[in-house]
């Protein structure tokens, strides 16, 4: 027996330097080159840290949206589900890793002897527990858990990337909302001055001092605007029903907090250096996460080259009669085994190649997205320096456009000039008001595009002192060292890790919940 207990010794000695090692490549972080400076900047050696561009606004009705949307978006909803799947999967592909013990029984009826046909019926029972270890010598399990720890970290960016883009989508529709209402005031304001103007002008045709044509021609001007109060009807509608999608919630009107002309214009937006994007970017991050998942498949398809080693064991009991099933003693044994491909007609040559393949594709979908970032940037910094121009040009133009329908109406009734000069300044003041609202709105959004672009989003109080504790129980420093503003970007907040106070109050949680549905089925069954 001493003998055995050596030989096993000794053999588990060897499996653990063996097993030290792993197959296939380790993951290194893609080189990314990126210009030190944004094309259409010149303020890039500022930081966006202390940013939070959702005070910018001082409306609180956007910051109810924004948390609403966070709370109750379904899409976000099922972005946290996706979490939680990926940490199962963690534990489900590390449970690989380990032995597994199972039991086993059996009863059985025979008329047979070695193969052979008797005239006697045997009877067989047993009984016994199992043991069976994988032993992981080429890394296969290690990798598989790489690989699922990294699509975990995966699914946090991911969820932060859709909360990024949530709460862009929500202030976006929520200032078209108020441009939508605004034009629509523009266009019944505007009904009605040339409703009034109308009725001046047949009644001075009734009187003999104008042509029927002047009539017909407010008459046409009225009904241009006249169709465009329900368009823009439609188009508030249609926005109210977007934001209630967004927020989670049915159909129905959102009140505003002010008009659009009352929102302040920011002076400027710190953007920082290119390189920075890579860190503040959840897309980027989940896109590096994914090319390591998949780096580390790659080992998981190489280690499948090699062969297998398992060791087994048995300890049972077993007998011809029933009665007599634990009298007979333990029966053990123990093995190991080996079971390797030999001839597959490259098979398993092919299934790296496809794993590497994969790798270099995810390698190339991150390169895009960092190029995309890049170029998101840029393309908000040039619609906030156009839309400024834009807008500085809209309004002159939307200033000297009042001031002349005014003077052509006057010039009118003093007989003047004709009704043709009237109509032509009346529709560039209306088209002048419009345009400048619609302008407004763009470049109010065009700030929104570029804090989403730059990677910025909503962090909570609560999350933000969540990752405090975090950092400082990491660093071993008091948490009331730790700069808040510091960490709004690093790795965007995400407690990609649980403490085990954390994971202990979690597994409290789910039993307290699966206690509650068995009390609801037992209460249910009884009402029947």
């Amino acid at each position: 027996m001493k003998k055995y207990i050596k030989n096993i010794v000794g053999v588990l000695a060897i499996i653990l330097i063996v097993a030290s090692c792993k197959v296939g490549p380790n993951f290194q972080k893609p080189d990314d080159e990126t210009p030190q400076t944004f094309r259409y900047t010149s303020n890039a050696t500022d930081s966006i840290i202390n940013l939070k561009w959702w005070e910018l606004f001082n409306d609180p009705v956007l910051d109810t949206l924004i948390a609403t949307a966070l709370r109750e978006n379904k899409n976000l909803l099922v972005a946290a589900s996706r979490i939680e799947q990926a940490r199962a999967n963690v534990k489900f592909n590390k449970a690989d890793m380990g032995p597994k013990f199972g039991v086993q029984a059996g009863a059985g009826v025979s008329n047979q002897l070695l193969g052979l046909p008797t005239s006697s019926n045997f009877e067989s029972y047993n009984a016994a527990g199992t043991f069976n270890w994988e032993l992981d010598f080429w890394g296969k399990f290690r990798r598989s858990t790489e690989a699922a720890k990294a699509e975990m970290l995966g699914s946090f960016y991911g969820k932060r990337a859709i909360e990024i883009a949530l709460i862009s989508e929500v202030a976006t529709n929520y200032f078209e909302l108020l441009d939508y209402r605004s034009r629509l005031r523009i266009s019944e304001s505007t009904l009605a001055l040339r409703d009034s103007t109308l009725i001046i002008i047949q009644a001075r045709f009734d009187e003999g001092y104008t042509h029927i044509i002047d009539v017909n021609q407010a008459e046409i001007q009225k009904g241009i605007t006249q169709a465009s109060v329900p368009r823009y009807k439609r188009f508030v509608a249609f926005t109210e029903h977007n934001i209630s999608l967004l927020i989670g919630r049915n159909m129905d009107s959102v009140m505003t907090f002010k008009d659009l002309k009352e929102y302040q214009i920011p002076d400027s937006i710190p953007t920082g250096i290119p390189s920075e994007i890579l860190q503040r970017r959840p897309d980027i991050l989940q896109s590096e996460q994914l090319y390591k998942a998949q780096n580390a498949r790659i080992g998981v398809a190489q280690a499948q080259r090699f062969p297998s080693i398992s060791l087994t064991g048995l300890l049972g009991v077993g007998s011809a009669d029933l009665s007599n099933l634990v009298s007979n003693g333990l029966g053990w044994s123990a093995g190991a085994s080996l079971l390797g491909p030999v001839f597959e007609w490259g098979k398993n040559a092919r299934r790296v190649d496809i794993e590497r393949e994969l790798a270099k594709q995810y390698l190339y979908q991150y390169e895009n997205t960092v190029l995309t970032a890049l170029l998101e940037v840029d393309n908000s910094l040039v619609e906030l320096s156009t839309y400024r121009e834009e807008l500085i040009a809209n309004e002159m133009k939307m200033r000297a456009a009042k001031n002349a329908s005014s003077l052509s109406r006057q010039r009118y009734y003093q007989g003047v000039t004709s009704y043709l000069e009237v109509i032509e300044n009346q529709r560039q003041e209306f088209d002048a008001r419009l345009a400048f609202s619609e302008n407004y709105q763009a470049l109010l959004s065009s700030y929104i595009g570029l804090y989403k672009s730059l990677g910025g989003g909503w962090v909570s109080e609560a999350e933000l002192e969540k990752y405090a504790a975090q950092v400082a129980e990491d660093q071993n420093v008091d948490v009331n060292t730790i700069d808040r503003d510091s960490l709004y970007y690093v790795g965007q907040v995400v407690d990609y890790y649980l403490t085990p106070q954390q994971e202990q109050q979690r597994k409290e949680e789910r039993k307290r919940l699966q206690e509650e549905e068995r009390e609801a089925r037992k209460q249910a069954r009884r009402s029947k």
